[in-house]
């Protein structure tokens, strides 16, 4: 499979008032604004499991140098989202990739994971996979499950009271799965 060139562009908005998001490979340059991003998100413990008070080193092995890629999405030079892509499991399960997504909160709602949603299993196929599972999304985060189910992603499995929201307590979490073509 041909490889995709960088920056990726993608239309975002609406369509009055849309944007052109560019997606590239992340680079040591980007990772303040990655932390920026990524911080509230995780302090607020509302969606995903590591623990609010993480450190900044931690966050970075585990957003930028554990997975096999990590992405920013950025609106002119400003940074509005970050992904990665990881083998889901080892081996015989290595086929299957996993990815997060996390939007800064001034451009939510705006379809930024949606595009990077979409350019995620583009890259994933590139990248040989050929399914796409995101092992705990958070049941109250409507927006993630109804997002996730409007780009093909099936609920397999529901995992009661999976995580531990910082505010609601105990709430079920999904598995969500795509085969990818």
């Amino acid at each position: 499979m041909s490889g995709l060139a960088f920056p990726a562009i993608f239309p975002v908005g609406s369509a009055t008032g849309g944007w052109i998001m560019l997606i590239e490979p992340y680079t040591a340059k980007h990772w303040p604004e990655t932390w920026g991003i990524l911080k509230p998100v995780f302090r607020a413990g509302e969606t995903y499991p590591f623990a609010p008070d993480i450190p900044e080193n931690k966050a970075r092995t585990l957003w930028v140098d554990a997975p096999m890629a990590t992405y920013v999405a950025l609106r002119a030079d400003k940074m509005v989202g970050t992904f990665y892509i990881k083998p889901n499991q080892p081996e015989l399960g290595a086929h299957v990739c996993n990815c997060g997504y996390v939007v800064d909160g001034a451009a939510r709602g705006q379809g930024v994971a949606a595009q990077m949603c979409v350019f995620s299993q583009i890259e994933a196929l590139r990248l040989g996979f050929s399914a796409m599972q995101y092992n705990l999304v958070v049941s109250s985060n409507d927006g993630a499950v109804n997002l996730w189910q409007r780009q093909g992603f099936d609920i397999i499995g529901t995992l009661p009271k999976a995580f531990m929201h910082k505010r609601l307590g105990l709430v079920d979490a999904h598995v969500m799965y795509k085969l990818l073509s």
